[in-house]
């Protein structure tokens, strides 16, 4: 079983999310995967209830780390949890880099989303300086340890994904042979802090012509799409191509 992640970002408006959680529920293709698309905040609730009858979860692409109260523009885990939702995206390249989110809020993030049943979903990833400069495996391990030091998952789901920074929305994502070391590399990271089996997705520039490439291989655990989820014809052939696997 792979995951296939779909995340909408702001990519469509709130019309364009209906009619395309309609199309996906009116195909509503069986499969052996998990699958999981991650609508605006605007869009969430139709999306979820467009997509119940099917087996496709939701999750929102940010949650607030409170449960309610004064914090004005924020929804919460919580929130999101009793509309629905499964999973939620945590600390997304983008949500740091353009919003300035920190390792320390990505953890309040994560505890919050366990703390209210949801699974979260945290990226992790280096940007095209720290790469050239040798610091890849500084910037993860970092990343991994705000998040998993202490932390208490008895019982509980996350999920990691790794997204190169600088592969994002470039259409040059990361090498498969690149990504295979890299996963194997955080996989082993992982097992300092909890004897689970965390599953490892590929997330950056992710498409149906070069998706097998990276979920043939048994370090990557699935994929977080990005532009190609939001495109009807191209998810569904990301989601039948990885029936092969």
């Amino acid at each position: 079983m792979k995951y296939l992640f779909g995340n909408w970002k702001m990519y469509l408006d709130y019309n364009e999310s209906i009619n395309l959680s309609k199309q996906l529920a009116e195909v509503n293709l069986p499969s052996k995967n998990k699958i999981v698309v991650f609508p605006s905040n605007l869009a969430f609730k139709a999306v979820q209830e467009n997509l119940a009858s099917t087996q496709i979860a939701t999750g929102p692409q940010n949650v607030a780390w409170v449960p309610k109260g004064g914090y004005t523009g924020e929804v919460s885990a919580h929130m999101f949890k009793d509309l629905g939702a499964t999973y939620a995206l945590i600390g997304h390249s983008e949500r740091r880099h353009v919003f300035g989110e920190t390792d320390d809020e990505v953890r309040k993030k994560v505890e919050a989303c366990l703390d209210a049943g949801l699974i979260p979903v945290v990226c992790i990833g280096e940007t095209k300086e720290e790469l050239s400069e040798g610091k890849r495996e500084y910037r993860l391990k970092k990343q991994i340890m705000k998040v998993f030091e202490n932390l208490d998952l008895s019982g509980k789901e996350i999920i990691v994904a790794y997204e190169p920074v600088w592969a994002i929305g470039t259409g040059t994502p990361c090498l498969p042979a690149d990504a295979d070391d890299i996963h194997g590399w955080v996989k082993n990271e992982l097992k300092q802090y909890t004897n689970q089996e965390i599953p490892v997705l590929y997330g950056a520039s992710v498409n149906a012509e070069n998706v097998l490439s990276f979920l043939s291989l048994s370090t990557i655990d699935g994929i977080l799409a990005g532009g190609a989820s939001v495109k009807f014809n191209d998810w569904q052939e990301i989601v039948k191509k990885a029936e092969e696997i």
